[in-house]
């Protein structure tokens, strides 16, 4: 298997130079030793973990002038975890024989700093982090050197390495059905993606459909990422069958640096469902609707917080215009409020007071290699004018997280998301989601590295009027648990997972195995006095990565549910390949309306 092909990379090789130019030999070993060497900063003395302020290593030169920015890459036998060894082994020829090297040019269209401009720890922070954030990149560092004979100048040297960009994955393997995807995330090494997904089900008409992506990253050294797409398979609105034909064309610039000015997005979107699969008439949701979805934001002060380096709190503004129209509107949902059936329109806008400085750490989502966490605060309050059906009603909401990275390695988000709706002088779908989410600091024992993660949430919905219930079938209810029926206006939950990492390699992939334990407890709606009902998932699993790989984690994971509801299983059980784990890391996103089921900032486990 493709699969099994890529990851054959051994662990234990021998020390060898590589044949290279003098210079980028004399990078490569003070890359080395920087990497190496005890950093004065860490608190965790632990073998392997790691626990460093994100901009302490480049405080010491700031305001210097920066003379050469050279980059150089690792190759696939190089760690930056354990850059003594080079492992020299079958599957890393393989890996370097196939893959393309992400293009210089590339690189250096990644950065934020220009020569012969002055250093800005935090900036130059913010650029490392955002490098590892690229679909493509395992990790990065940057790394400063004194100019020699020159006391206010300094080379700036960055060190990447990429992941193998080509990704082939089997989601479905049956007697009736067949889906796979192949990608290249960095096609020619060119930051571009294309991404194509094949599925063959006998009882579907066609047969086969088809799904095509294409994403450039950072047209142009303008940091926006453009994609374009069609699928004939996309999941539905209804119950996520795959008969909804897309067409879909989006620009996105994120605000990579809290030194950036301006972040923006535009969606746009055509969708319709066709019953490829014979459902009855009464059954089918026969729709099609279209999306136009844009905003606009600017990052008020930059140029004052570049001179004095004291002011880290930052206001955001953004606006944001949705049209979501439906040319045709399932039957079933007629004259209706279904939020996911309706038409809506809004003018949205958002006020985000931010500081967030961020913590290099591994072992949380990935196997050692390393990640960003932020410390500090968000608060986004949004408000204007949102339609749905016939519904037009003012908003107003408030998004407010609060990060905390504790000394000894423990790390805390406390989260609070409330909103309402405004009609006739009542407040309609009002609601409140409140919380915290944390990871314990990692424990050693044997050849295990464990975190515990705990996460509690309460919501709660008042004069329900055209938003969607409050359900267990999401993040905050009970993992995996998949009936719709279990609705409500009350719900508390709680989240323990035990992660542990395992010091082992085998053809290259590391290991994780963890357990869980889910609980849930739902008042229904208009029964408030009555005690709620409590469901519960328990379970475990393995999760197995290999680093130099672009897909993501594969996962088997199985659940057991004391209580279950119609139509759902007591026992579950699943394998997935290229589940993408990462702690949240944006500093701000578009304007919207919050959202009780949903996650959308994927920053909760």
């Amino acid at each position: 298997m493709i699969l099994l092909l890529f990851g054959f990379v051994h662990v234990n090789g021998q020390q060898k130079d590589t044949a290279t130019t003098p210079g980028k030999t004399n990078v490569f070993h003070y890359a080395m030793r920087f990497l190496k060497k005890k950093n004065t900063f860490d608190t965790l003395n632990q073998q392997g973990l790691l626990t460093t302020r994100s901009e302490l290593a480049f405080k010491p030169y700031e305001g210097k002038i920066i003379r050469h920015i050279i980059i150089n890459q690792y190759k696939f036998e190089r760690t930056f975890t354990d850059t003594a060894n080079r492992i020299n082994y079958f599957g890393t020829r393989i890996l370097n024989s196939l893959h393309n090297t992400t293009k210089e040019w590339a690189i250096r269209q990644d950065l934020f700093i220009k020569e012969n401009t002055t250093v800005s720890a935090y900036l130059l922070a913010d650029n490392e982090r955002y490098l590892r954030t690229l679909p493509y990149i395992q990790d990065a560092r940057i790394i400063i050197q004194p100019k020699t004979g020159s006391s206010d100048s300094v080379d700036v040297y960055v060190i990447t390495k990429d992941l193998f960009s080509i990704n082939a994955v089997i989601n479905q393997a049956t007697t009736g059905k067949f889906k796979a995807r192949i990608e290249d995330v960095n096609l020619f090494g060119a930051a571009q993606s294309l991404q194509t997904t094949v599925l063959v089900q006998k009882n579907r008409v066609p047969v086969t459909g088809l799904g095509l992506m294409y994403t450039k990253f950072n047209v142009a050294h303008s940091f926006i990422d453009a994609s374009v797409g069609y699928s004939n398979i996309n999941p539905d609105l209804r119950d996520g069958t795959t008969d909804e034909h897309a067409f879909t064309f989006s620009l996105q610039r994120n605000l990579v640096s809290q030194y950036t000015h301006v972040a923006g997005g535009l969606l746009l979107g055509d969708f319709e469902t066709f019953n490829n699969y014979g459902k009855p008439e009464t059954v089918f949701y026969d729709y099609h609707y279209h999306l136009f979805d844009t905003w606009l934001g600017y990052n008020l002060g930059v140029k004052k917080y570049l001179f004095d380096k004291t002011k880290l709190d930052r206001k955001f503004v953004s606006l944001r215009y949705l049209n979501e129209g439906f040319a045709q509107t399932p039957q079933q949902a007629i004259d209706k409020l279904i939020f996911r059936f309706n038409n809506k329109q809004a003018v949205l806008g958002q006020v985000t007071f931010f500081r967030q400085e961020f913590y290099k750490t591994n072992y949380l989502y990935g196997f050692g290699t390393t990640e960003d966490v932020p410390q500090g605060y968000n608060v986004a309050v949004t408000g204007g004018w949102y339609k749905q059906a016939y519904l037009s009603r003012p908003y107003i909401g408030i998004d407010a997280n609060q990060y905390n990275y504790y000394n000894k390695g423990d790390i805390v988000q406390y989260f609070l998301r409330a909103g309402t709706f405004f009609n006739n002088a009542q407040m309609q779908d009002a609601g409140f989601l409140v919380g915290a989410a944390g990871f314990s600091r990692p424990f050693e024992f044997k050849n295990l590295k464990i975190r515990q993660y705990i996460r509690f949430s309460y919501a709660r919905i008042f004069n329900r009027t055209g938003l969607e219930p409050l359900g267990l079938n999401n993040t905050f209810g009970i993992r995996f648990f998949t009936a719709d029926s279990v609705r409500g206006d009350q719900r508390i939950s709680l989240h323990s997972e035990t992660i542990s990492f395992i010091n082992y390699k085998v053809f290259g992939f590391k290991f994780s195995p963890f357990l869980f334990a889910d609980a849930a407890g739902l008042s229904l709606e208009k029964n408030l006095q009555g005690l709620p009902s409590w469901y519960y998932g328990l379970g475990g699993g393995l999760r197995a990565r290999n680093e130099n790989l672009v897909f993501r984690t594969v996962e088997a994971r199985f659940v057991y549910f004391p209580r279950t509801a119609f139509g759902m299983p007591q026992f579950f059980g699943r394998l997935v390949v290229n589940i993408q784990f990462r702690y949240n890391t944006n500093y701000v996103r578009e304007p919207d309306i919050i959202q009780y089921n949903s996650d959308y900032e994927n920053n909760i486990f």
